[in-house]
């Protein structure tokens, strides 16, 4: 009989732990949406180099963009906000660890009642004063993991902020390349403009005078004017754009609008191997991804956490202290007291919030994990294009080469052939459009190029570091 009694009682002292076994918290594993990261190329990546490891300063090798750089990282005000949201984030990460410690709260008070003659007490007490100094002490058994899953979640939310920051950075030196790069191919298009429109301004004289001597009608005259003022026309647009692009690299560095010191678009050079590496590693290379899949973890582990809100809750308070209607007294042994309580709570009816916490808990565990797969394929995507961009305006370059060396050579053959009376004016007027449009043209490809390699690099997830 007795033992059967002990044979009981260990089965009712399991039953709790058999219950943790069944229903704790479950352990993150990472989706299979990882494989579906590739990249689009004709250049499949055979190893895991990649220039998104290799610091910004070796790949930009301009003193006056790395300057730029450094002081965006310093003033710029995205970057600052990501820092303060970084904060606010470890904040929660040192309140998720003293979840799993009591509380302690301490109570110093004075009670006065006065009583009515007809009243309980009334006739023995006119009026009671007591004096209290005590102090109270709560703590919750982590029986379900619901602690563990916050303290968790409080922590993918911070690593979430710190991968933010880190693809504000990646984000912003970006930038501050893209926008330093199109003011270079600015300026050399306002260069060739301003040499266009000093060759169009001796070209008029030269037609003018061959109006007066017979060769060319007045039509001619007018429409190599009306040539020069398209280029002086050009000329305005391109400085409103370079002036505008210096408002926005100011802005990026935090300060503002100024003018921007710079070098030249020929003298940029990226000597850096532009390796790709294999798409997994986008994982630990891309901030945003990175994010995306931390965000994912938090939503998990909340997950958990409202389900744990399903069984019951094991708590102890315990509380004492010195309790005295003479406030002489209250330091007396006598005074003393303490009480211990020990407590098993149930949620049974508590209209449907735990039921909808936990439902809403896992919309957004889905609505985490596409957001995670839309990151990945996305970033697998942006690699891509840049890759095949930079393909492009590579081979793009070398066309417009051609094409401007052999407008050029028009352009001056039917100069000589109209001075000489052999060619029509329309002729020239045409040689010299083309070779214009083609100049400028062989300075967008050149951008286009650079802005490639800022791309890939951004999209590999290089700068942050």
């Amino acid at each position: 009989m007795k033992t059967n009694r002990i044979y009981s009682l260990l089965l009712i002292a399991s039953v709790p732990f058999l219950l943790v076994s069944c229903f704790a918290a479950k352990d993150y594993e990472r989706p299979e949406v990882i494989n579906e990261a590739n990249y689009r190329t004709d250049n499949l990546p055979q190893d895991t180099l990649t220039i998104a490891t290799i610091s910004w300063k070796e790949l930009f090798t301009d003193l006056s963009l790395q300057a730029y750089i450094e002081e965006g990282l310093k003033n710029n005000i995205d970057i600052r906000v990501a820092l303060q949201q970084m904060r606010i984030a470890e904040a929660y990460v040192k309140q998720g660890k003293a979840s799993y410690f009591p509380t302690l709260n301490g109570n110093a008070k004075v009670t006065h009642q006065e009583f009515s003659q007809g009243s309980q007490f009334g006739a023995q007490f006119s009026e009671l004063t007591q004096y209290e100094l005590s102090g109270s002490l709560s703590w919750e058994a982590d029986i379900w993991g619901k602690i563990r899953s916050n303290d968790r979640a409080f922590q993918a939310s911070y690593l979430q902020s710190v991968a933010a920051h880190q693809a504000v950075k990646s984000r912003l030196i970006a930038n501050i390349a893209s926008v330093y790069y199109q003011l270079l191919a600015l300026d050399e298009q306002i260069r060739v403009t301003e040499e266009t429109i000093e060759t169009r301004s001796k070209g008029l004289e030269t037609t003018q005078a061959l109006k007066e001597a017979g060769n060319v009608t007045e039509v001619g005259v007018k429409q190599t004017e009306a040539q020069l003022y398209t280029a002086q026309g050009i000329l305005i647009d391109l400085k409103n754009q370079s002036r505008l692009m210096e408002n926005t690299m100011s802005i990026l560095l935090g300060s503002a609008p100024q003018e921007i010191a710079r070098g030249e678009l020929e003298n940029q050079v990226i000597s850096t191997p532009l390796n790709s590496g294999v798409p997994a590693q986008l994982l630990r290379n891309r901030p945003d991804v990175m994010a995306a899949e931390y965000n994912l973890m938090n939503a998990f582990e909340l997950t958990n956490a409202a389900r744990a809100d399903f069984y019951p809750s094991l708590t102890l308070s315990a509380s004492g202290g010195l309790q005295n209607l003479e406030l002489d007294k209250l330091f007396n042994v006598n005074s003393l007291f303490a009480t211990i309580i020990g407590g098993l709570t149930q949620p049974i009816f508590n209209k449907r919030q735990i039921r909808t916490q936990y439902e809403v808990s896992q919309a957004q565990q889905e609505q985490a994990y596409l957001d995670f797969r839309l990151a990945l394929i996305t970033a697998s995507k942006e690699v891509s294009d840049a890759l095949y961009s930079y393909k492009a305006a590579t081979e793009k370059i070398e066309i417009n080469k051609k094409e401007y060396e052999a407008y050029n050579l028009a352009t001056g053959y039917s100069q000589e052939l109209l001075d000489n009376g052999l060619a029509n004016y329309l002729e020239v007027l045409t040689a010299q459009e083309n070779a214009l449009n083609s100049s400028l043209n062989l300075v967008n490809a050149k951008y286009n190029q650079l802005q490639a390699v800022v791309d890939l690099y951004e999209a590999l997830g290089g700068g942050w570091r």
